[in-house]
């Protein structure tokens, strides 16, 4: 029945500063409702983010309220992180891994590679890419290590 994300929804305490940000990670502007909300597309007429002004945006970080998951290509999150300083953005660690490329957490027959960052008000976004995992690793690596792994 679920065939992807439709639309996520984020606190934010600068509509304008949050609207450039997500555009200049490649999402398109769809409309404003009252200087208070606005949506910018994920994929086209398939999934959006609202962003929502908030009069107080805690600084408090829980996945399950303040996190987003944008599904990439195993070519642009090998990228990612270039491309995300290129935009003046900073990667940050996660899971224990510093942020120098992509590190992968193995799930027996999948693995998911991943970097993690943060928008302007601390909202945790997340680059990520399925993979398959032939040799059953079950150890977690950053990327580089997994190709190697699986030569």
């Amino acid at each position: 029945m679920i065939e992807g994300l439709y639309e996520a929804h984020l606190p934010v305490s600068d509509l304008k500063r949050s609207i450039d940000f997500y555009r200049d990670l490649g999402l398109e502007f769809d409309h404003m409702i009252k200087d208070k909300v606005a949506f910018l597309w994920i994929v086209k007429d398939k999934s959006w983010l609202g962003l929502w002004k908030a009069e107080q945006v805690t600084l408090d970080y829980h996945p399950s309220i303040k996190h987003i998951a944008f599904q990439v290509s195993i070519e642009g999150l090998k990228q990612s992180v270039n491309w995300i300083k290129s935009k003046g953005y900073e990667p940050r660690q996660a899971f224990g891994f510093e942020p120098v490329e992509p590190f992968v957490i193995p799930h027996n027959d999948y693995a998911h590679a991943k970097i993690h960052f943060n928008d302007p008000d601390n909202n945790s976004l997340e680059f990520i890419c399925k993979m398959a995992n032939p040799k059953q690793l079950t150890e977690k690596m950053y990327l580089s290590a997994w190709d190697e792994a699986n030569k």
